[in-house]
């Protein structure tokens, strides 16, 4: 039997956040689960940390996901790189395991999507349908992906 496109979906957003390495060879819960909250933190001139880049794509998976639930869009670009800087390991690993969480709902929520929801209006037509709107969060994710590693090897220097 063929997979559907929202199981497609789901198991691309799969890849980047929790379990793939086709793509970049790595993902999202390989880089972060090991991660001493003091590297995560470490901030390099003028570049978010990694902290930061991970909070940043769990703040559109959960506003994505409120809107999958019926819920409104209520994030905003503005406020997607402002939060309450993490300070323990602890801290750091309470967030880790809710963005996980998180991930996996989105993924669940988009697996259970019709081909015809799929091509519905996200929230309003100028936001595109609800498959550009996955689609653009693997994209998105990808994206910020990419920088962590450099990071890494930037501060482990």
């Amino acid at each position: 039997m063929a997979t559907s496109i929202s199981q497609q979906l789901a198991n691309r957003f799969r890849e980047v956040i929790l379990n793939g390495t086709w793509i970049a060879n790595t993902n999202f819960r390989l880089e972060l689960d090991n991660l001493n909250y003091e590297i995560a933190t470490t901030k390099i001139d003028s570049l978010n940390t990694i902290a930061v880049l991970a909070q940043h794509i769990h703040y559109y998976i959960n506003g994505i996901n409120n809107v999958f639930k019926g819920g409104k869009l209520e994030i905003r670009d503005v406020y997607s790189f402002d939060f309450e800087s993490i300070e323990s390991q602890s801290q750091w690993k309470n967030f880790l395991n809710q963005f996980w969480k998180d991930a996996e709902e989105f993924a669940s929520l988009v697996e259970k999507m019709s081909d015809e929801n799929l091509n519905e209006p996200f929230v309003d037509e100028k936001y595109g349908t609800y498959l550009r709107n996955i689609d653009g969060m693997i994209e998105h994710s990808y994206y910020h992906l990419g920088q962590i590693p450099l990071l890494k090897k930037h501060i482990s220097k």
